[in-house]
């Protein structure tokens, strides 16, 4: 029996030309004719606004999208994120959208004491797929990975997502038809294994 998969499409460009477009597509039909139930996320398709204040993220009700994309999140047991490196992090679309989606109620909840947070997402794993412009290798160990890290541990980790698993595809300009098709090839495969 399958797992139910939800893909995030973090790229905050909605046209289809996009390599992280492709991706998504590349990952859905593989754990389609693996057996997997899929839903995609297309962020730039959804309307909400940014979050301004304490009292909003802890309080407001999420937004009609939000309170969609919350119940894939909370049905899907293995969560996919896809988005290119913009000024060394995700584009603000996705950040807003993390900060709509992973609130107090959702994703955690202060215990008792409430000096400490509950994690509500547990038992779910994910993996982040990464396109950017440099060399993966110069992110990973020159720029340490700091916002893919910061991903993994202060919003997914905290709320109990684990385990992760990251893929960075990098020099994503200069690659040529060959070099894309491997990674199409790459994250179908993911897909078709459901992880």
């Amino acid at each position: 029996m399958g797992s139910r998969i939800a893909i995030i499409q973090g790229h905050p460009d909605p046209g289809a030309n996009r390599f992280g477009h492709a991706l998504a597509t590349a990952y859905t039909n593989g754990a389609k004719e693996g057996g997997h139930e899929v839903t995609v996320i297309n962020v730039a398709g959804l309307d909400f606004p940014l979050l301004r204040t304490k009292e909003d993220f802890e309080n407001a009700p999420p937004p009609d999208a939000i309170r969609r994309a919350q119940q894939t999140i909370e049905w899907a047991e293995h969560l996919v994120f896809i988005y290119p490196l913009w000024l060394g992090t995700m584009p603000a679309l996705l950040k807003a959208f993390l900060e709509q989606v992973f609130r107090p109620g959702f994703a955690m909840d202060k215990t008792a004491s409430g000096i400490r947070w509950k994690k509500r997402l547990l038992g779910k794993s994910a993996r982040v797929v990464v396109t950017m412009g440099m060399p993966a290798l110069i992110y990973r160990w020159y720029f340490r990975a700091h916002s893919l890290k910061s991903l993994e541990r202060n919003v997914l980790g905290f709320c109990g997502i684990g385990p992760i698993k990251e893929t960075l595809i990098g020099m994503i300009e200069s690659k040529n038809p060959a070099g894309r098709e491997k990674w199409l090839a790459r994250v179908h495969e993911f897909g078709r294994n459901g992880r």
